[in-house]
């Protein structure tokens, strides 16, 4: 159509300004698929592709107004920064078929405490209810040992290593079964967190290194690189040789290169692998007005066969504790 003496409708002002507003829409989401795809994790881009997938849930709606608006090149941008992040987003929903283990079931369970605030008699009850057999801790302290100790969990879980420490440092692992070659990896960077591990014996199945997880948090821009070393430092998987859980906080969701990194060695994560991968640990639970993101993990080895990720409710921490139910090869 021709208007105002010969110039196109696309050229007037409000063509200008339907253009300049469509593309304002379109142009967010793909700059942000252009980060996620890239792993550009750098910067104040490490807090916010937590939140990829809240992003990949809007996509759409640029698509549907680039095609009502008729802005052809717009339109195509947009869709396929839909289809990209939804691509990467959407498969967490989704089961996989696990692998053929016939071993013993591992119930694990990993809860941040927030410095031993978590109420402890709730997480004593989430041992007893769920017949956990493996607990790791991380924000663990001298006073959140004591109590869990006198509500029972010495008779529940009497295997363990613990590293309590006043403040977040501190980590600890507990177990239904004997444990070997304990240990505590201390981090040098934030607020200097460490990882207690030991060997546990499964009967029925071979040995496994269990880590409570727990790298630097990216809060702060001075903090990225040792959000990144932390990261870069946990221990690889083992696909050859002894099987290696991860579980705790780990800061960083699926939409972070470097967990991505770290997956890649030959581990699993759990709730990717039973379609609970979009399920929130971490934000709102406190009080605090940040929406709900996936930072806490099981990781597995991938010989490991996932049945059951749940993610439970744990008074006094802004973390949500993550119950994985597994079977060993």
């Amino acid at each position: 159509m021709i208007v105002d003496g010969g110039k196109p409708a696309a050229d007037t002002r409000p063509g200008r300004v339907a253009t300049t507003l469509c593309w304002l829409a379109v142009a967010p989401a793909a700059l942000w698929a252009a980060l996620r795809l890239a792993g550009l994790d750098r910067g104040p881009a490490v807090q916010a592709l937590a939140f990829t997938p809240y992003v990949a849930a809007w996509s759409p709606l640029p698509v549907v107004l680039a095609f009502a608006l008729r802005r052809r090149w717009a339109a195509a941008v947009a869709a396929v920064t839909a289809v990209a992040l939804l691509a990467v987003v959407a498969p967490r929903a989704v089961a996989a078929e696990p692998p053929p283990a016939t071993g013993p079931t591992v119930r694990l369970l990993t809860a941040n405490l927030l410095a031993g605030a978590a109420d402890p008699a709730v997480l004593v009850d989430l041992v007893r209810r769920h017949h956990v057999d493996v607990l790791v801790v991380q924000e663990f302290t001298p006073a959140a040992q004591a109590d869990l100790d006198r509500l029972g969990l010495d008779r529940l879980l009497p295997h363990r290593q613990l590293n309590p420490l006043v403040g977040t440092p501190g980590s600890g692992l507990y177990a239904r079964f004997p444990v070997s070659e304990p240990g505590v990896r201390r981090h040098r960077g934030g607020w200097g967190f460490t990882q207690a591990y030991a060997t546990v014996a499964v009967p029925g199945a071979p040995p496994v290194h269990v880590e409570s997880a727990h790298p630097a948090a990216p809060y702060a821009l001075d903090q990225l690189g040792f959000w990144h070393e932390d990261l870069a430092a946990q221990p690889p998987a083992t696909p050859d040789g002894p099987l290696r859980i991860l579980a705790g906080d780990f800061n960083a969701t699926l939409d972070h290169a470097p967990l991505r990194a770290l997956l890649s060695t030959g581990y699993v994560d759990a709730a990717d692998a039973t379609g609970q991968g979009l399920v929130g640990t971490w934000g709102p639970y406190d009080g605090d007005l940040i929406p709900p993101v996936t930072i806490d993990h099981v990781l597995v080895d991938r010989r490991v066969a996932v049945q059951r990720v749940e993610v439970l409710d744990l008074p006094g921490t802004d973390h949500r504790p993550v119950l994985a139910t597994l079977r060993l090869p």
